[in-house]
């Protein structure tokens, strides 16, 4: 996929452009932060099946994975935060944590174990489905792509979005461990980064989400830009969201603030 961004600048025309753009938010917004991190990971909050199972569609096609491997990475990584078992911790380097982890597929299982922690998901038909199956998606969709616009819509709306997504996401598990500001005592290096939040459609606040994992809303503060929140919350208003998790006056008085 990195290789592919290299004709980015060679093929260059708007209507590549706005795939990429759109295909930016389906995937990351709707799939990595709303789907498989808020909804699949910590359960924040309920859809009907049919629209919780279109979202880890969405998901699936940022190419980071299936969503019972994806999940199962994060919750191990929440489990084990910035320790030595942690699948992706900071405490071995910038770049470990960003993306040179992915590089030993063995290194999950030799930290954590075999996955153990989604049975909820590895017994839905869908999500074992999506895990047999997971390559062909991705593909069905660059052929779409393809019949659409040609070679422009497979490096834009395939190479630089799902590149661009790729270290957005990775930013989460590097950049807001080492640069930002700890709002709670979380007893981890989480931080909040502002930047990434913005790239991350809320992500960024990650300090606080290790705070309250459990939150629907990451940008605890009016001031705090959280996307993935205000999609949660028009569906909350509609009726589709339901059991929407957000932490107590009390909960946050436990948790202390740190500065």
């Amino acid at each position: 996929m990195h290789l592919l961004c290299i004709f980015a600048p060679f093929t260059f025309n708007w209507g590549a452009f706005w795939v990429a753009f759109a295909l930016y938010f389906i995937t990351g917004l709707l799939g990595i932060t709303l789907s498989f991190h808020r909804n699949l990971s910590h359960r924040s909050f309920k859809l009907p099946k049919w629209l919780e199972y279109f979202f880890a569609y969405c998901g699936v096609q940022a190419l980071q994975g299936n969503p019972i491997d994806w999940v199962s990475t994060h919750r191990y990584h929440h489990q084990y935060c910035d320790s030595e078992k942690d699948p992706h911790s900071p405490i071995e380097g910038f770049w470990f944590s960003h993306m040179s982890w992915l590089f030993d597929t063995k290194t999950v299982v030799e930290r954590c174990g075999k996955p153990n922690n989604v049975g909820d998901l590895e017994k839905q038909p869908f999500y074992k489905f999506l895990q047999s199956t997971y390559i062909v998606h991705p593909m069905a969709s660059a052929a779409v792509l393809y019949a659409l616009g040609g070679f422009p819509y497979i490096v834009w709306g395939m190479g630089v979005r799902i590149v661009w997504v790729y270290h957005i996401t990775w930013l989460v598990n590097s950049a807001c461990h080492v640069w930002g500001k700890q709002a709670w005592n979380t007893g981890d290096l989480s931080r909040n980064n502002w930047w990434v939040a913005v790239l991350a459609f809320g992500e960024g606040w990650h300090n606080n989400h290790h705070a309250f994992e459990y939150s629907a809303r990451h940008g605890l503060e009016w001031w705090q830009i959280d996307m993935t929140w205000y999609v949660v919350r028009l569906l909350q208003a509609v009726g589709l969201a339901t059991d929407v998790k957000l932490p107590t006056t009390a909960q946050k008085q436990r948790m202390g603030l740190a500065n």
